[in-house]
């Protein structure tokens, strides 16, 4: 079967199945303010957070635990991910107190092989 026979085949069932009220509709954009597909707001407290961007990214990563953001305290992390050299970033209590509120912090990482990142760390 082809590509439109199956998208008509698969319309004409749903058109059986799905009341007349019912609206389907498919967006390449979604306006709500959330990260998680399953509609929930992301929370620090709850989910922790993680580097939802890294510039220049090569491999790096970072997550960050929700006791770590609970707890609030100071924290260096390392962010080597896959990449095979080591760069480091600090949280601050500050930094930590934004995140509680559910805040987006931006840091740059320590250099490493002769380089640094930005960082943006996100609740999750």
């Amino acid at each position: 079967m082809d590509r439109k026979t199956f998208i008509k085949t698969t319309i004409g069932v749903f058109a059986v199945a799905i009341p007349a009220y019912a609206i389907i509709s498919c967006s390449g954009s979604d306006d709500s303010n959330s990260n998680d597909p399953g509609g929930n707001d992301p929370n620090c407290l709850q989910n922790g957070a993680r580097a939802s961007s890294i510039s220049s990214n090569h491999g790096h990563s970072l997550t960050v635990s929700r006791n770590d953001v609970e707890a609030g305290a100071e924290k260096t992390y390392s962010i080597e991910g896959s990449a095979g050299h080591v760069h480091n970033v600090t949280v601050s209590t500050e930094n930590f107190s934004s995140l509680q509120n559910n805040g987006q912090i931006n840091l740059d990482s320590t250099s490493g092989s002769g380089h640094t990142h930005a960082v943006t760390i996100s609740c999750a």
